[in-house]
């Protein structure tokens, strides 16, 4: 695990799985492998195509579809609320579990940033290739070569995602954003400052269990975690927020525009779990000095519901 590694709180202990689940998981979990079989080829082959020809031949629509397919198999509900940017830009959403290639993914056609070890991880290594996941070793010698990566690839026409608390917690809260995540978009060898979307996942669990039961966190181990989601026979659900896209260029550095996305993404969050969390959440009120005026009243009219609207659950 990487020295990131979150672990402000003790995971929840894990259900009973009874000779009915242990089915219910292997059922599961065949459909998933088959689905993810099936798709690969066809993905290679359009990503292999893309590297040749510079341009975007449509692979990102393959995850799209495939993650879809896979929350259905699961059997855990998707609700998208906002509208995602259409746009090549960056895209930057809370980390929770690894269901979040998923729920993702099957909310907008976007291309994961991951760190290098992940490829090498089971089973989620394999899940993050089948959806065409960007693997970069986090080093600062590398930086360089990250910075032209991302705009090679927002120059293409991606949509490019990644998390910038650098890694996942128990979903009850948002971890601190890591400003040095945003540097490349203020080096002035990056052609253009991108428009940036900020995401919030914000996992349901299901009725009477733990609300943490989708997170995935700290020294968690990764088969039991896929067990307990594969067998668990009534799912909760997921809420995938989009809010107002934020231009890079609006904001004087790195740390002022890391913080006006950090307490966008955690708005929801703490709206939803403010019964539930602990005082480990950071208390939104704790960075609006980085939100120029504009966009903080934008985003007030964005996340307050309106007129006949509530939050579901």
């Amino acid at each position: 695990m990487s020295s990131l590694t979150w672990n402000g709180a003790e995971p929840p202990p894990a259900p009973p799985t009874g000779p009915g689940g242990v089915l219910r998981a292997i059922a599961r979990g065949t459909a998933l492998f088959l689905l993810i079989s099936a798709f690969l080829p066809p993905l290679w082959a359009l990503r292999g195509g893309e590297r040749l020809t510079g341009r975007r031949l449509g692979a990102t629509f393959i995850p799209h579809l495939v993650s879809r397919l896979a929350l259905c198999i699961l059997g855990i509900r998707h609700e998208v609320k906002g509208r995602p940017d259409r746009r090549a830009g960056a895209v930057v959403a809370n980390h929770v579990s690894w269901l979040d290639i998923f729920t993702l993914n099957a909310a907008d056609e976007i291309v994961f940033v991951a760190k290098a070890e992940v490829a090498r991880w089971p089973f989620i290594g394999l899940m993050a290739r089948s959806t065409g996941v960007v693997f970069i070793e986090r080093r600062r010698s590398q930086a360089h070569h990250h910075r032209n990566m991302l705009a090679e690839r927002i120059a293409r026409g991606d949509r490019i995602l990644f998390f910038p608390e650098g890694t996942s917690s128990d979903g009850l809260r948002v971890l601190p954003f890591r400003s040095t995540l945003f540097a490349s978009f203020f080096d002035q060898g990056f052609p253009q400052p991108p428009a940036i979307q900020p995401v919030t996942a914000i996992y349901h669990a299901p009725p009477g269990r733990d609300p943490r039961f989708y997170g995935w966190w700290g020294e968690m181990a990764f088969g039991p975690h896929l067990l307990q989601v594969l067998a668990t026979p009534r799912q909760g659900r997921v809420e995938v927020i989009f809010h107002p896209v934020v231009q890079v260029a609006d904001f004087t550095d790195r740390k002022a525009l890391a913080a006006h996305l950090e307490a966008v993404v955690r708005r929801p969050v703490e709206e939803t779990f403010a019964a539930t969390a602990d005082g480990a959440m950071r208390p939104i009120a704790d960075a609006p000095s980085a939100l120029p005026r504009s966009a903080a009243t934008a985003e007030r009219r964005t996340v307050s519901p309106g007129p006949g609207e509530g939050r579901a659950g």
